[in-house]
């Protein structure tokens, strides 16, 4: 009798698991695109294209205005550095009415530099025990002790920044340094060596 009504109990079971399911997945229709999504290209929904910089070839100041004079050195010093810099890169400045590609902006400062240095100093030699000859000569060590030295030091600190001339984005921005040096022709060195920095990873890979 057990065994009818076990049975009986399985057969209920599964017929309503073969009753229609009460619930049914239904979906809505999209709505109609806006009239202006034909026309309108959506920039922000595309990756910007890589920037060509072989296609830059020429350039000129930006804004018409050569790089501000210092203290430390006059704005023909720096001008002279970056021109002889884009120079070797294959950038030559605009030398007629044509528009340039490239806009371009230098700068230069002087900063202040916490260095430290370290310096082992060497306290003597400490004699060991020699079994020939008692205490003296024998086996030993140096001992050292680390002196670290804090100092200050100006350098030489030049901005350059480069501007799409047609959409006057920037394209480019570096700065980069180089020790303070005292003589005329030790400072037009120190410039050029800070520009070539500034410009040694251009063009990008």
């Amino acid at each position: 009798m057990k065994g009818r009504s076990g049975l009986l109990v399985l057969g209920l079971g599964l017929v309503a698991c073969q009753s229609s399911n009460p619930y049914v997945a239904t979906s809505r229709p999209l709505p109609p695109a806006p009239p202006e999504a034909a026309t309108v290209f959506d920039r922000s929904a595309y990756p910007a294209p890589p920037r060509d910089y072989g296609r830059y070839r020429s350039w000129t100041w930006r804004n018409g205005q050569l790089p501000p004079g210092t203290a430390w050195a006059d704005s023909a010093q720096v001008a002279e550095a970056v021109s002889n810099a884009l120079d070797q890169r294959g950038l030559r400045p605009l030398q007629d009415n044509r528009a340039a590609d490239l806009f371009v902006s230098a700068s230069l400062h002087l900063e202040t530099r916490v260095r430290q240095v370290r310096d082992d100093y060497d306290t003597g030699y400490y004699g060991g025990y020699n079994r020939y000859h008692g205490y003296g000569p024998g086996y030993g060590m140096y001992h050292t002790v680390p002196i670290v030295r804090t100092y200050q030091e100006q350098v030489v600190v030049v901005r350059l920044d480069l501007f799409d001339a047609r959409t006057g984005q920037p394209v480019w921005s570096s700065s980069a340094e180089t020790s303070q040096r005292g003589t005329q022709g030790e400072r037009t060195d120190a410039i050029r060596e800070a520009v070539e920095k500034a410009l040694s990873a251009y063009p990008p890979s």
